[in-house]
């Protein structure tokens, strides 16, 4: 049962209250779920102290008390992992650059396995949220875009499944997306 559709079948079930397909669910995304956290890492300063299980575990947590989730499909659950994972790694840096002081300029990601918003390799995870929490604000699809392509690492065809658009409305706001963090990052 490790297609999309059963997948997709294990979220609607477990969204019903059935706990056993949240246990049958689990080792099913595991290793995608770990796959992004370890993305996200690898972009990361070398040394730091957040590990892809631990991670996963922790956006594991949060999807768990997710009450009243209602999962429509395997995209949208990856949608909400991403989420989650971006908002657990800039608390990470923030804790970490406030018991740190001077910790801002070790913390780096890089994007240079996604494709690249700003022209050079590494953009300041918390320049890149505050970034995007702008962007929200202006245009809240493209920044959800962002958030899907980026942190999510979902393909564009899944980007517009997750938001119920087409597949040219992801790529064209993908694109202005990319140009305005751009400008606002470097």
């Amino acid at each position: 049962m490790s297609s999309p559709e059963g997948v997709t079948q294990l979220l609607i079930d477990w969204s019903k209250g059935d706990q056993a397909a949240l246990e049958k669910l689990m080792p099913l995304v595991y290793n995608e779920l770990r796959r992004l956290a370890t993305n996200y890492l690898r972009r990361e300063r070398q040394g730091h102290t957040l590990q892809p299980t631990a991670l996963v575990n922790e956006a594991y947590l949060r999807l768990i008390d997710q009450k009243n989730a209602r999962w429509q499909n395997r995209a949208q659950f990856f949608g909400i992992s991403a989420q989650l994972m971006r908002r657990i790694l800039v608390d990470h840096v923030r804790q970490h650059q406030a018991v740190k002081r001077g910790g801002a300029a070790q913390q780096r990601l890089s994007i240079t396995s996604a494709e690249p918003l700003v022209q050079q390799s590494e953009v300041d995870l918390l320049a890149l949220n505050e970034a995007l929490e702008q962007l929200a604000k202006l245009d809240p699809q493209q920044e959800r875009i962002v958030e899907l392509k980026f942190f999510g690492g979902l393909s564009i065809e899944e980007t517009a499944e997750v938001l119920g658009v087409g597949h040219a409305t992801v790529e064209r706001d993908w694109k202005l997306a990319r140009a305005w963090l751009r400008r606002q990052l470097s």
